[in-house]
């Protein structure tokens, strides 16, 4: 995905995140081992490199850190959100206050670590599916707080976003049915309750309930922890009457046997709890 099709985080969001996590870091007396160990007229170049392969995810964030930190520091920012790096590329270069440089490393590198491991997993699933029709989604399993800001790193990766929070979609899961009655009972009482702009999506398990929910006319269905071959069979009783969504346990070494099966979307969580971090580093320029 090239940047300019990416979403746009408002920059106060970003520098609200930074803020709150450079105070965490700074405690009640700052960096005492910078303020310890380097004079305060120090000044100091560093470039921040990606130290294994991956996709690069809150450049943004990396620059809010050094900024709020001291303006004095300049920040170069060499590579884009989006970006494909190889071991070695330097995404970003900092001049500047040594002091405040180092005071802003970890923070700067946390965020960057985090996002970018998270479009890189993302990568991973749709380089897979690539030649299928299907998107990689993510969920609302994400870190309390990060919420936003993991669903962009997601886009990052060539993923796409699935609802927000509760708010901002209807997705009706066993539970739901359970208390409701029944599979279109539940459909048809959201029907009636959302507004026109409401997409609503229901879970099922089987092919039963698939042919029960169509009769009801949802927008998506989720086809839950369905083999392939099941699969198959939910997109030819679907015929494209409504998209279709798998989900359940999805992983590398399946992802691309799902896709092939004529879904439309595949949802993931493990993209958002449980991506690696990539490894980006901070060094000093030695002259």
């Amino acid at each position: 995905m090239s940047a300019k099709n990416l979403p746009c985080l408002p920059q106060l969001m970003i520098d609200d995140a930074v803020k709150a996590a450079l105070l965490e870091d700074w405690g009640r007396a700052g960096d005492i081992t910078s303020q310890a160990t380097l004079p305060a007229e120090a000044q100091a170049t560093a470039v921040i490199s990606s130290r294994k392969p991956g996709v690069l995810a809150g450049i943004g964030f990396a620059e809010s850190a050094f900024r709020q930190t001291d303006t004095a520091l300049r920040f170069e920012q060499i590579g884009q959100d989006g970006d494909r790096l190889a071991a070695g590329d330097v995404v970003a270069r900092i001049e500047g206050p040594a002091r405040a440089l180092l005071s802003a490393e970890r923070v700067a590198l946390n965020y960057l670590g985090h996002l970018s491991g998270i479009a890189t997993a993302t990568s991973r699933f749709a380089d897979l599916i690539a030649h299928t029709k299907a998107d990689i989604v993510c969920t609302r399993k994400t870190t309390p707080g990060l919420r936003a800001f993991e669903k962009y790193a997601v886009r990052c990766g060539g993923g796409a976003n699935h609802r927000f929070g509760l708010d901002d979609a209807i997705l009706i899961k066993d539970n739901h049915i359970a208390v409701a009655g029944g599979v279109a009972l539940a459909v048809n009482a959201a029907r009636a309750f959302a507004g026109h702009l409401v997409k609503i999506e229901v879970e099922v398990d089987t092919l039963e309930q698939l042919e029960e929910a169509l009769t009801a006319g949802p927008d998506v269905v989720m086809l839950d922890n369905m083999p392939p071959e099941m699969l198959k069979q939910a997109v030819g009783i679907a015929a494209g009457r409504v998209l279709l969504e798998a989900s359940g346990g999805i992983e590398l070494d399946t992802v691309k046997a799902v896709a092939e099966a004529g879904v439309d979307l595949i949802s993931s969580g493990w993209i958002t709890h449980s991506a690696p971090v990539l490894d980006l580093g901070l060094d000093i320029a030695i002259s």
